[in-house]
């Protein structure tokens, strides 16, 4: 039987549960899979799919410094004078995409309509620590900093600057950091599943210290178009299908399209970093932006593979190795994770990896 008939097979197994699913592999730039399943779901259907969209924002940032247009280790107020305050003056792009920069807080009255001011209020914050010697998870600012050094570095947002970048492969209607109005008929509403509540207030007191409450990501919402309408790029609005396409033109030819040169991508998907997260307490081994390992293994199970879940259940990764590329998005919003991201991403890498 062929992956594409396994994996649909299975999510159609799923769907009672999952409620709607979208599975997309790539396989040395070669779509493999392309498999929907649930009410309404198409290979076109839109998904609120949270940090998974971090893989967008790393990979505009990579890409520019493949062009030449930024450095990893030119400091930050070369192009953002501001952002020296409180001693940041050595602070580096490597810094911002390990997650050592030691700026993970938002304000504690921060909202998603204050995101264009939160920029300045990172510029003049005091980091956690010098930059580059600890890490921890920025779940938030990660964005909000990539961003802004994108746009001092090109006077474009980095919304237009993935646009751009993406447009090649056909997919620039397929991975957003803010979602158009008219691709709003598109967006499939999430789900949160029974019981969640005492998770959610779980995740509200482990990231109280840098998140508000009030920026905890639920269905409700971010089912309304005009809260995904504002830009955050430490979150995604995409298909399964044009995620795991921007990742294999990562790591090889699509369509005749690289993102980077093929020199770029050990230098980009290889360790930048080993260290315990200081506020999770979990030791991370991070490529420049993402982490190293597949989703339900560890980085030394999997080590030429790097990705990014998404809280709620989505994930996309690549392997390096391979040449493969896979994406899983779904209509249940489980703050828990996804089983299924885990299991079919190991059925895929047991077939092609």
């Amino acid at each position: 039987m062929e992956l594409q008939d396994v994996v649909q097979q299975r999510i159609d197994e799923l769907v009672e549960t999952e409620l709607g699913l979208q599975v997309a592999v790539y396989r040395h730039g070669e779509l493999v899979v392309d498999a929907v399943t649930g009410d309404g779901v198409t290979p076109e259907t839109l998904y609120y799919a949270a940090s998974t969209g971090k893989g967008a924002s790393a990979t505009v940032a990579n890409v520019l410094v493949d062009r030449g247009m930024l450095d990893y280790d030119q400091p930050i107020v070369d192009l953002w004078p501001e952002f020296g305050a409180h001693g940041k003056d050595k602070a580096t792009l490597r810094h911002v995409l390990t997650h050592s920069v030691g700026l993970p807080a938002l304000p504690p009255d921060a909202t998603r309509q204050a995101f264009p001011e939160l920029p300045d209020y990172l510029a003049a914050a005091e980091p956690w620590w010098e930059p580059g010697t600890k890490m921890t998870y920025h779940a938030e600012t990660f964005g909000l900093l990539v961003g802004e050094i994108v746009r001092r570095a090109t006077g474009r947002s980095i919304s237009a600057v993935l646009r751009e970048l993406i447009t090649p492969l056909g997919i620039e209607n397929d991975v957003f950091f803010a979602l158009p109005a008219d691709q709003r008929d598109r967006l499939m509403p999430i789900v949160e599943p029974d019981g969640a509540e005492e998770t959610f207030a779980m995740l509200a007191g482990m990231f109280s210290k840098v998140m508000p409450p009030a920026m905890q990501p639920r269905a409700a919402a971010l089912n309304r178009p005009e809260e995904l309408a504002i830009e955050d790029a430490s979150s995604g609005i995409l298909t399964a299908r044009g995620i795991a396409k921007l990742y294999a033109a990562l790591i090889g030819e699509v369509d005749g399209v690289r993102l980077v040169r093929p020199e770029a991508v050990p230098v980009i998907t290889g360790p930048a970093l080993v260290a315990q997260d200081e506020l999770l307490g979990n030791p991370a081994t991070w490529a420049l932006g993402l982490p190293i390992g597949r989703l339900g293994s560890t980085a030394e199970e999997s080590p030429t593979t790097f990705g990014m879940p998404g809280m709620g259940g989505s994930v996309a990764w690549a392997d390096t190795r391979s040449g493969v590329a896979f994406a899983l998005t779904r209509t249940l919003f489980d703050p828990a994770g996804s089983p299924s991201a885990i299991e079919i991403g190991n059925l895929v890498a047991k077939t092609l990896c």
